[in-house]
């Protein structure tokens, strides 16, 4: 059954991928983008996430064309990387709000809407809101925060019949990487936080193609009783299976003798 579908971030990488998928299936698709975009698969409105009131037009256009919103998809975000005591406040700012408290309120927004068409609501996060990352310790914050947030939603919305889930990539080839922001140098790190990254970067770009979260994403709108948690990948979901066995100590030796 054809859906009214809005994606965040839907100008590049997974957004994208999610929203030509979407389209190609048969959905009315609408993304959101801070800058502004087109593509022939879908409409897209220009409106930066942190801009709650003209996200919020966005929501009252698309209900006013079609008489229904069906899934609302919080994709937008970006990534910081380097020491956290060297990471400037603005920047530590601006990606708490864009990939947390923005789609906390867009979510709430969603809700008032889902409630009518029972519709779906689902959140972008990523494995490492379950496998903290050292050096990239306010992206992983927001991503665990995004996992948290959307499983206590699951407990007050289920009851209307709004369906809650948040997808968690692994490493994939986007434009992302190369997006990502680098705060602060070395400092006493001894080269340390250069060979994260390097290590991060590799993965990234020898990481799935975005068209794998798109598949998820589409399979879990299909389903009647959708998971709250879906991770793609079974490489990944089988690391945080781990997770839940082995001790927290250990775990956190793994992350840093990869990425520390």
């Amino acid at each position: 059954m054809s859906k009214v579908v809005i994606i965040t971030g839907a100008s590049s990488g997974i957004g994208l991928a999610i929203a030509r998928r979407l389209s190609a299936r048969g959905h009315s698709v609408y993304g959101i983008a801070r800058r502004p975009f087109s593509d022939q698969a879908f409409s897209c409105f220009s409106a930066d996430v942190n801009d709650f009131p003209a996200v919020e037009e966005v929501f009252r256009t698309v209900y006013a064309r079609e008489g229904h919103i069906d899934a609302v998809i919080n994709n937008a975000g970006f990534g910081i990387a380097g020491a956290a005591e060297l990471a400037s406040c603005e920047k530590i700012q601006a990606i708490f709000d864009t990939n947390l408290t923005a789609a906390v309120k867009i979510s709430a927004l969603a809700v008032k809407y889902l409630k009518e068409s029972k519709g779906n609501l689902i959140n972008i996060g990523s494995v490492a809101g379950e496998l903290p990352i050292p050096f990239q310790a306010c992206y992983s914050a927001t991503k665990a925060g995004i996992l948290n947030f959307t499983l206590a939603l699951d407990g007050e919305v289920k009851r209307f019949g709004v369906k809650v889930t948040v997808v968690q990539p692994g490493d994939t080839k986007t434009g992302f990487t190369a997006a990502r922001v680098v705060e602060g140098g070395e400092a006493d790190y001894g080269g340390r936080i250069g060979k994260s990254i390097a290590r991060m970067e590799h993965d990234e770009q020898h990481g799935k193609n975005p068209d794998s979260v798109a598949k998820v994403v589409e399979k879990v709108l299909k389903k009647r009783n959708p998971p709250l948690k879906a991770t793609v990948g079974g490489e990944y979901k089988f690391f945080t299976g781990l997770k839940k066995v082995l001790p927290t100590r250990f775990v956190n030796f793994v992350l840093r003798k990869l990425y520390a």
